[in-house]
């Protein structure tokens, strides 16, 4: 797509007005309507106004991708205080509540965008102009209807059940509808998209390729909403509103199995995409605004530069400015939060693999532009940074968000991903699968560590069972810091699992950092680290900035010992999870999973049976504000209230 357009559809929107309620969005004069779908510039125009709404703040610009990102054994966000804060938006701990002023926003925001999808899809379906042999406008209906999915979809996995309309509301004599099962609304998009997607276009048989929606990228996302239909989710006690629900899965799920299996393959065959961009290079294209239809990355939104987008700067090493806003560098202050990465995910990846020192960033820099080591409870996503852009990308010295770096929604590796997952679970086309888990590890390995790496690690995978454990490694090692972590586990009916042992494994590491030695497995990781400012090595396989200094740190990931010299700095690692007060671990300890376990003040451990664990409380509430401008229409479960 043009970005040039979407500066008009986002000051504007054209005729698409703010909404005033969660499903109205002023419409527009019959005249208008008329005019708009009669010309086909008009309706490209149009179209942009969709395609604007996945850039708000409150959708994909922030809220989506980075604010909620529940916490997990991959992303992760720290918690100080066992007391819920007064904004009500604790979600990645578990503790938020239906006051909440960002998910009000969310909500908003995200069916403004499905209304302006259902007036677009009218509209054209209504057009003088409509014709199914018209390629162009067969496209672009494509178009909007995979982005009302991805809404949809979206807030299925968020919200559970909630208010589904295809139509325009305007008009509509009841505007305040009900809610409708997740199921239902998951079987409507996929086939809603399966009769859409034979009309759409190879991104590579567009001008503006993965910027826009593609067919490939159309059937990987009824592959995604395919296992999202056929995996457990958590449901309400409809008999006790207070009730965390329990987790269930459809009796059809391998019918929606065998869906996204056939899906996946029909990205896979079709031969137009591939991974032959190195892992790193991928985002770091992203970052430098380089976009390429036929390789890892399926769909990225188009964000725009001074304009929108979180990417690169909520999302990479923090980046520290003067008092005056200023770095001494060209490419400004970043906060690298919203997304944080769990402090024990660095120590899962295999010695090896190329992914681990690219997604997980260790070191940050001050307002001198100085290097400084990253100690404490959580590292930053290094997938994307503003100082990943070359010199003649850089945003300025006094630059801060809205970068314009695009977010890669879905990738080829996914979708290979996917394929091999259905595969197992179906029984079928087993060395298929695994030649799927191999084409990924293999980007991620070295050419020579890849008959060990790749070939026999995943040859030996010789049950379903095994197979599917290493699915669950591989998705945990591929997307870290893109948000997908704890959907894979609601999912997967592992989320309970995976944040008790979580919990466990960060208390175990905390007391061996106060000096009461628990041997379970954690008591080799570097609890102090020793490391050195060095200039920068001028090869962007190393460290994708050619410009300023970098951190050399001593054996890094392993146990460093003793104090290899005098010209390097010590810095705890682990042992900052201590109180050196009370010779106990500290608060982000225990309460950075409160919602659901914790520990300290208030402590519920002592009364979980890791044999039967309840279920995590992932799904968020519908707002307060939409519940009483809706005249009590819907309830909240889950233990809202």
């Amino acid at each position: 797509m043009k970005k040039t357009l979407l500066y008009f559809a986002c000051a504007g929107l054209l005729a698409f007005s703010s909404c005033k309620d969660y499903l109205v969005v002023d419409s527009l004069s019959k005249r208008g309507t008329e005019y708009v779908f009669s010309d086909k510039e008009e309706i490209n125009r149009a179209l942009t106004a969709v395609y604007a709404s996945m850039m708000s703040s409150s959708t994909y610009g922030q809220y989506l991708i980075a604010r909620y990102a529940l916490n997990t054994d991959v992303e992760f966000k720290t918690y100080s205080s066992n007391i819920r804060a007064t904004t009500g938006s604790d979600f990645a701990c578990f503790d938020g509540t239906k006051y909440s002023g960002d998910i009000s926003s969310t909500w908003s925001a995200a069916y403004e965008g499905i209304e302006r999808a259902n007036i677009f899809i009218k509209g054209v379906e209504s057009s003088p102009l409509y014709k199914e042999t018209d390629l162009d406008l067969m496209q672009q209906i494509g178009e909007a209807k995979c982005i009302r999915a991805m809404f949809y979809h979206d807030l299925v996995v968020g919200w559970g059940d909630i208010p589904f309309r295809t139509e325009q509301s305007f008009g509509s004599e009841d505007l305040n509808i009900g809610l409708t099962d997740r199921r239902e609304i998951l079987t409507w998009l996929i086939n809603d998209l399966k009769s859409i997607g034979p009309k759409m276009k190879y991104a590579d048989m567009m001008t503006y390729t993965v910027e826009r929606i593609s067919k490939n990228f159309c059937y990987g996302l009824i592959a995604r909403m395919a296992m999202t239909r056929g995996g457990y989710s958590l449901y309400p006690d409809k008999a006790n509103a207070m009730a965390t629900g329990t987790m269930q899965r459809p009796t059809d799920y391998l019918d929606y199995y065998k869906i996204a299996k056939n899906y996946a393959d029909s990205v896979i065959t079709s031969g137009r995409n591939t991974l032959s961009k190195s892992f790193r290079q991928v985002f770091i294209d992203e970052c430098n605004y380089i976009t390429s239809a036929n390789d890892d990355p399926l769909f990225e939104i188009p964000f725009l530069k001074n304009s929108s987008g979180e990417v690169g700067y909520a999302f990479g090493p923090s980046v520290s400015t003067d008092v005056n806003g200023f770095t001494p560098h060209p490419w400004g202050g970043s906060s690298g939060g919203g997304v944080y990465l769990n402090p024990l995910y660095l120590f899962s990846f295999d010695s090896k693999d190329l992914r681990r020192d690219f997604t997980v960033s260790t070191w940050n820099y001050n307002a001198l532009g100085v290097p400084t080591i990253a100690v404490g409870f959580y590292q930053r996503v290094g997938k994307w940074s503003k100082l990943w852009a070359t010199s003649s990308n850089a945003l300025g010295s006094n630059s801060s968000s809205s970068t314009g770096m695009n977010y890669p929604y879905m990738r080829f590796a996914e979708v290979l991903l996917i394929y091999a997952e259905a595969a197992n679970e179906l029984g079928s086309d087993f060395a298929k699968a695994k030649e799927a888990l191999k084409i990924v590890r293999r980007r991620a390995f070295a050419l020579a560590d890849q008959p060990l790496k790749v070939d026999q690690y995943v040859n030996a995978l010789g049950s379903k069972e095994e197979f599917f454990q290493a699915i669950v490694n591989e998705r945990a090692w591929e997307f870290g810091g893109e948000n997908m972590r704890w959907k894979d586990l609601a999912r997967w009916n592992l989320y309970s699992k995976v944040v008790y042992n979580t919990f466990k494994a960060m208390n175990i590491v905390a007391w061996n950092a106060v000096g009461s030695p628990i041997a379970d497995g954690w008591e080799d990781l570097p609890y102090w680290v020793f490391y050195k400012v060095i200039p920068n090595p001028n090869k962007t396989d190393i460290y994708p900035n050619t410009q300023l200094q970098v951190l050399e740190i001593y054996k890094w990931p392993q146990n460093p010992g003793l104090n290899p010299g005098t010209s390097w700095i010590y810095a705890d690692w682990f042992q900052a999870w201590a109180n050196t007060t009370d010779a106990q671990p500290k608060n982000e300890v225990f309460y950075s999973f409160r919602g659901y376990i914790s520990g300290g003040v208030g402590a519920n451990e002592q009364k979980f049976n890791p044999a039967s664990l309840p279920p995590v409380r992932y799904i968020l509430p519908i707002p307060n504000s939409i519940i009483v401008s809706h005249k009590n229409k819907f309830t909240n479960y889950y233990g809202y209230y």
